[in-house]
């Protein structure tokens, strides 16, 4: 499964001041969101706008351009994994176009779910675009209600009303900055202070290595805009009429974790999901063996509540990039020994317990049951930190169809066939929504329950008309 995007905004009271290498840094810190294309925008009152997108890592990309390049006192940047749009240099972000007289730069985390409807009235106008990806139709969006309302709240109130879906934003508007969460605060988004800079980002992580005091979460729905220095926060009026859905994938998988969300640690949250996992399944073993990354503190915390030793059964190889599709199950097999080797001294004649994030198709876990037992494991018990995923993801996670989610077309002791392991456990939705430490109407289980929290269109391919205001 891949998120939607990193995005980091920062602004300088201090006009002499660069901000690209520290947005540079800080998507380097959120790399892990995204690694198809990485892009800096900045302006500076000589030059306006300038900007810079590539394919691949933060460091590729900016690898032969030079980040000076780049002058400006406020800026924003984007890392990106495609979920609407091919992986292609015209969908990288941040997206540019002319704005009133200058230009608006933008970058987003998430899905709008009926951009291809908005596209249709857009193109309608006589918008054409570049790319085919949804970030670029809420940029069009926002620049044609803005020019019938000329307020940039104002023109955000209405967009609310418009869009379905999810939306984390930072928007460059010449030297003005616009950080934007979603009515329903299905992306994570956060700001901080480095004295007279004052900066947002996807998560806390980015904070952390420009020393930045991190200061709050953004409320759903909140608008916060930087405009002469000045700082100030409006909560969308819709935010009032919704109810806050935050995605639990943050928690189990997507999130670094180090990072904090909405108040709660990453950290925290997977340490008791191992423990849960042993309240549910209290397996009697010899070792408890993560998969590597997401996976760890999900195995320390079984560790600690079973007694369980922890170890390291599985070493990844750190160099091994984006994931590629292969075509062949021998290639594919190949490709998860590449990312992940057994320490067979350790595993051999043992009884395992792997843990695991997630089950998507499944065949990744098949890969990794036969090497351990190809290792000379001896009964191997799969629990996975995630209930059954049994429904697609629309608002930003780029995740198989139904037809192809193991969950949603097996029972869990067929899975456990198939997958070959000795047995097969997932944590309950319960403790989950406990472990993470918020309500349960308060998160997006639409993947777990197909109950979604915004109307979906009919096969999200149905024509619906929105007006412009």
């Amino acid at each position: 499964m891949k998120d939607k995007c990193g995005i980091v905004g920062i602004y300088s009271n201090d006009s002499s001041k660069e901000v690209a290498p520290s947005i540079y840094y800080a998507l380097y810190a959120l790399q892990h969101r995204g690694q198809e294309s990485a892009g800096i925008a900045t302006y500076n009152d000589i030059n306006g706008i300038n900007y810079y997108c590539g394919m691949g890592l933060v460091a590729d990309v900016f690898k032969d351009y030079e980040i000076q390049k780049l002058d400006g006192y406020v800026g924003i940047g984007h890392v990106r994994y495609s979920t609407t749009g091919q992986s292609k240099l015209e969908n990288s972000q941040p997206f540019v176009t002319d704005f009133e007289g200058g230009y608006i730069a933008m970058a987003h985390n998430g899905d709008i779910v009926n951009s291809k409807q908005l596209r249709m009235q857009l193109e309608r106008k006589g918008y054409e675009f570049n790319s085919d990806t949804d970030s670029e139709v809420l940029c069009y969006l926002i620049k044609e209600v803005h020019s019938q309302s000329d307020n940039m709240i104002d023109t955000f109130e209405k967009i609310s009303r418009m869009i379905i879906g999810s939306y984390s934003l930072v928007i460059l508007i010449n030297n003005e900055l616009y950080i934007v969460r979603d009515p329903k605060g299905m992306k994570p988004l956060v700001i901080a202070k480095k004295g007279d800079t004052f900066i947002a980002a996807s998560e806390t992580v980015a904070f952390d290595v420009l020393s930045a005091d991190f200061i709050r979460d953004l409320e759903p729905g909140e608008i916060i805009s930087v405009v002469d220095g000045n700082i100030s926060s409006h909560i969308l009026e819709i935010a009032d009429e919704t109810q806050n859905a935050r995605c639990m994938f943050e928690y189990v998988y997507f999130a670094r974790p180090d990072s904090v969300i909405d108040k709660q640690s990453v950290f925290d949250t997977r340490l008791k999901i191992g423990r849960y996992l042993y309240d549910e399944f209290p397996f009697d073993a010899d070792l408890v063996v993560p998969v590597p990354d997401s996976a760890i503190p999900a195995a320390i915390g079984y560790s600690r509540a079973s007694g369980i030793p922890y170890g390291e059964g599985l070493i990844k190889n750190r160099y091994v990039g984006r994931t590629f599709i292969m075509p062949t199950q021998e290639e594919r097999e190949m490709a998860v020994k590449l990312k992940l080797n057994p320490l067979k001294s350790g595993l051999e004649g043992k009884d395992i317990v792997l843990i695991d994030d997630s089950i998507v198709r499944g065949t990744t876990s098949a890969e990794l049951i036969n090497i351990l037992k190809e290792a000379g494991a001896n009964k191997i018990y799969l629990l996975i930190g995630c209930p059954p995923v049994v429904a697609p993801c629309f608002y930003g996670v780029a995740m198989a169809s139904k037809e192809e989610l193991i969950a949603a077309n097996n029972t869990i002791e067929e899975m456990r066939e198939k997958i070959g392991a000795n047995a097969l456990g997932y944590i309950s939705i319960d403790s989950l929504v406990k472990a993470i430490g918020m309500d349960k109407e308060e998160l997006c289980l639409g993947c777990l329950t197909e109950d979604y929290p915004t109307y979906l269109p009919h096969d999200l391919e149905v024509e619906t008309y929105y007006k412009f205001y």
